[in-house]
């Protein structure tokens, strides 16, 4: 009996998670650091005046620094806010992380209710974390499709970020799920051919 994709996102779930439960903070550190370096060396990066970052799950590439390097260079940047009522990820803006963040909804630092919100159509490029990463785009997120729902209105690039073990062969793909344009990993930085529209 074939598996639904439900099973095979579960199951490569797992066996993501178990891939990063080896990596030890050095590695994390180390990793996250050579991912920063490698995106600011992107003209799609330095090009772009509005920005959505995440604040990181443990087991997630920490982009923060990257935050810093964009206020000095001028950028509007925003950070996901999740809105209970509406269960979607509002895009809000950050002029300073240690006045403007607060913990959030899932327990992840998100910023405070007095951070404006930003359009999502008015940001160029937003990086957004994922649990796995195919190279053509697809993205496996953690199962709540929140960020599916914020994706959906993104006028500008939409990048996921990752550690090289986070990249796989294949996923399950459903009819929700939103591709990326770009992939992002310590080691290699992947932009992602635009899919031929059948007529």
């Amino acid at each position: 009996m074939n598996a639904t994709p439900e099973q095979q996102k579960a199951a490569l779930r797992q066996r993501v998670r178990n891939a990063l439960r080896n990596l030890s903070p050095a590695e994390r550190l180390a990793g996250s650091i050579q991912a920063c370096t490698r995106l600011q060396q992107e003209p799609v990066w330095r090009e772009a005046t509005r920005v959505l970052l995440y604040a990181p799950l443990p087991d997630e590439l920490d982009l923060l620094p990257l935050v810093r390097d964009a206020l000095l260079a001028g950028k509007i940047v925003a950070l996901p806010r999740f809105d209970p009522v509406q269960k979607v990820y509002l895009a809000c803006r950050v002029v300073n992380l240690s006045d403007d963040l607060r913990i959030g909804h899932y327990g992840i630092p998100e910023p405070s209710d007095n951070c404006p919100v930003v359009r999502l159509n008015q940001l160029d490029f937003v990086v957004v974390p994922g649990v796995a990463f195919a190279l053509d785009g697809r993205r496996l997120g953690r199962g709540k499709g929140v960020y599916d729902r914020l994706l959906m209105s993104v006028g500008g690039s939409k990048c996921g970020a990752g550690f090289d073990e986070q990249i796989v062969d294949d996923l399950p793909e459903e009819p929700h799920d939103i591709r990326l344009d770009c992939i992002l990993t310590p080691t290699r930085w992947r932009c992602v051919e635009p899919r031929a529209v059948l007529k």
